[in-house]
């Protein structure tokens, strides 16, 4: 290394192949990390997200390097951390569809709050401890008493994954105040992209918008269409996180764009990008509602931007117009290799 120069920044990122696992290595990747990946076992062959940076050998063992272990296997865990030495901890992992959560509150507890709580005392032991950031959700307020929410806001869950998030948020606070470690919780609102799992309602929804424009599909049936949820873009969010772990002391903090839409407005704008009416092909089905549904989670995120200069800057509509031009692009491309393939020789 040249006399002068730093020595580049590790982080280490659980839940690396997820959406914002994808968007947080990318940032890093250009601000000069080495980055280090945790992924699942069973999430060895799925990684779409960052095939592009894994394909890359300028990357790929040069700055990014992926280790597979799954969140209860501790001893695995420790030594990976004992050997990368990070100096910056992104703890993402986790099930992280609320409606799952129903069907398997056992494992959603056991890999969201068990899980931190395990990383948080193999962080507590070890000599040099990195900065941790857990990504906490807008799903431990629940059934919120005051709107918007902040910080200082009470946790009253409403489904098994906003009792384990709030679980793991609260031990953060412990580990913090008790062990002095440098631990803050990303209190994040609903943050989509093109990127979102296709499970998860907005991705359901500019799926099919794009296939039914492309005549691929007739219908789209959804449980609810009355529930708000205050939706931002993942590529903000995860700077918001990186910042935090920047301040001279942990703070938690709301990341949230302040504004509440409906998922038949996310419908309505998704569907008209690809000039149609949702209300044509959408239909009720009791079986995707959810058994509790959250009061009106709206976040306040006033004090990001006092303290880390955050401020969300794509709209809903901006928001939307991105998540459906990709689903669009991706069955033009799809049909593009289809038909590549069928006229080869």
């Amino acid at each position: 290394m040249p006399s002068g120069d730093s020595p580049k920044k590790v982080a280490l990122i659980t839940g690396i192949t997820g959406q914002d696992g994808s968007y947080l290595t990318e940032l890093l990747l250009g601000k000069g990390y080495i980055i280090h990946g945790l992924v699942r076992r069973s999430s060895s062959t799925i990684r779409h997200r960052i095939d592009r940076l894994f394909e890359d050998r300028s990357i790929y063992g040069e700055q990014l390097f992926l280790h597979y272990a799954d969140l209860e296997d501790l001893t695995t865990i420790r030594r990976i951390l004992t050997k990368t030495q990070p100096d910056e901890l992104y703890h993402l992992a986790g099930q992280s569809h609320v409606g799952t959560s129903f069907e398997i509150p056992e494992s959603t507890c056991q890999f969201t709050a068990m899980g931190t709580l395990n990383l948080l005392e193999i962080v507590r032991d070890l000599p040099s401890r990195p900065r941790f950031l857990y990504a906490s959700s807008s799903e431990i307020f629940g059934r919120p008493e005051k709107y918007p929410q902040t910080e200082s806001s009470s946790y009253r869950p409403t489904s098994p994954y906003g009792v384990a998030k709030a679980f793991a948020t609260n031990m953060v606070r412990v580990y913090r105040d008790s062990y002095d470690v440098f631990g803050v919780n990303a209190i994040c609102y609903n943050h989509e992209s093109p990127r979102r799992g296709e499970s998860f309602v907005t991705r359901k929804i500019t799926r099919a918008a794009a296939a039914i424009s492309a005549g691929r599909q007739t219908s789209l049936a959804m449980g609810n269409i009355n529930a708000r949820r205050d939706w931002g873009y993942a590529p903000e969010y995860v700077e918001a996180m990186w910042r935090m772990l920047q301040l001279d002391a942990p703070e938690d903090f709301v990341l949230a764009t302040g504004k509440q839409h409906s998922v038949q407005e996310f419908l309505d704008a998704a569907f008209k990008q690809v000039g149609l009416s949702w209300s044509d092909y959408y239909r009720r089905v009791d079986k995707y509602c959810r058994p509790s549904e959250p009061g009106e989670l709206v976040g306040d995120a006033s004090k990001a931007y006092e303290r880390l200069g955050w401020r969300p800057e794509v709209d809903f509509q901006s928001l939307v117009g991105i998540m459906v031009e990709a689903d669009v692009q991706r069955i033009q491309q799809s049909a593009s290799e289809l038909g590549k393939a069928t006229s080869a020789p």
